[in-house]
């Protein structure tokens, strides 16, 4: 019975390890999948920069690789932008959209221009989402490039990955962490402006 105990084991070591191989070259294709919209995304930013809400005809070319709810976060944020300059038709002051002057993929003022851009790693979640590290360089003024991370949302939405958030990552420039979806809502209720909270 020992023997057979022992044979029956060595046996069965193999089909227990072949188990996990296939789970792990599924995460492997997954993750590799992910990271196209975030690639084709960046590929967009880095030719031709966004800053503030991109205009119709861009949002077409950008919204196969964004999920419904980010696209809608931003069709809401610019229907506030349009009810603040409702609100004031004078229009003699600056408008207090965080995202007025903002790269929507990439970050405030000077960061709203990257030149170029590498995806440093893919990470999964619990959840079965992605986040894809993205470096972003600048290199105006001429001299060593100036370079910042962001860190793209990825999930599944009818069966293909879609970038559903940007993390703004903290560095020795900026002291917190934020994402789109929030700036995207701050001062709006829904399509309503309704002023930004004084801090």
């Amino acid at each position: 019975m020992t023997i057979v105990r022992c044979v029956t084991f060595v046996f069965l070591i193999p089909l227990l390890g072949y188990g996990q191989v296939p789970r792990e070259h599924r995460q492997v294709g997954l993750s590799s999948q992910a990271e196209i919209p975030v690639r084709r995304l960046y590929q967009q930013l880095v030719s031709l920069p966004i800053g503030g809400i991109p205009t119709p005809g861009r949002m077409k070319q950008l919204s196969l690789y964004l999920s419904s709810s980010l696209l809608h976060r931003i069709a809401q944020a610019r229907a506030c932008g349009d009810d603040w300059f409702r609100q004031h038709p004078q229009n003699e002051v600056k408008p207090p959209f965080a995202w007025g002057e903002f790269g929507l993929f990439s970050g405030a003022d000077d960061r709203s221009g990257p030149q170029t851009f590498q995806i440093e790693k893919m990470e999964s979640e619990n959840d079965g989402t992605f986040r894809a590290y993205v470096s972003l360089t600048e290199s105006n003024p001429p001299g060593k490039p100036w370079m910042w991370r962001v860190a793209a949302v990825v999930v599944s939405e009818n069966k293909h990955f879609v970038i559903n958030d940007v993390i703004f990552l903290r560095d020795k420039d900026i002291n917190y962490e934020t994402h789109l979806s929030e700036i995207l809502t701050s001062g709006c209720d829904g399509s309503r402006w309704v002023g930004c909270a004084d801090r």
